[in-house]
């Protein structure tokens, strides 16, 4: 039961609440899993019902490219986190798709811009979206600061990887501010 304590851990944590890092946890519990079944005599039978578990609850989830593209999005995984080549072709393609989209969004801004001042000169950009992805991925780091470099990956990362707003932490405090607000 470690490495499924350990992925609950890891999901419910506050300090990392990145929508990027289901897929990643999910596969690495699955492949623990997959090893623990390998060598284990007794426990085959609750192996397998967790593996069961896992597939029934989250299979759809480990094919969606919007997820699978937060955790691209993220510097600590980048491609690293599977060794599925469909799952990861998926996801850049999708962030391909998306950064196209948003420099339309932002060429589009800009005309609007022209219009304000007659002499502006069209702003000429350092990285284009496409190059930017590419350039995301060679990067050797893996500390979220790595963002900061890359204006139209980091806009994306923001996008996907924003938590919802109701977590355990939040549920934790709510049930308690209930305490706070008697005569207690």
């Amino acid at each position: 039961m470690k490495p499924l304590i350990k992925a609950s851990n890891i999901l419910q944590s506050e300090s990392s609440v990145y929508m990027g890092w289901l897929l990643p946890v999910i596969h690495q519990l699955l492949s623990k899993l997959n090893r623990l079944e390998t060598s284990s005599k007794t426990c085959t039978p609750l192996i397998s019902a967790l593996q069961n578990g896992l597939h029934k609850r989250f299979g759809q989830m480990m094919e969606d490219p919007e997820l699978a593209a937060a955790a691209v999005l993220l510097p600590k995984f980048k491609t690293s986190w599977t060794d599925r080549a469909d799952v990861i072709e998926a996801a850049l393609t999708y962030l391909k798709q998306h950064l196209k989209t948003s420099e339309n969004e932002g060429e589009l801004q800009r005309e609007s811009s022209d219009d304000d001042d007659f002499f502006s000169r069209p702003l000429s950009k350092m990285l284009q979206s496409p190059f930017e992805l590419d350039g995301y991925l060679a990067c050797a780091s893996d500390n979220i600061e790595l963002l900061h470099s890359f204006p139209a990956i980091k806009k994306l990362s923001l996008k996907l990887n924003t938590a919802l707003p109701a977590s355990a932490a939040c549920e934790r405090l709510f049930s308690n501010a209930g305490l706070l607000f008697t005569s207690k």
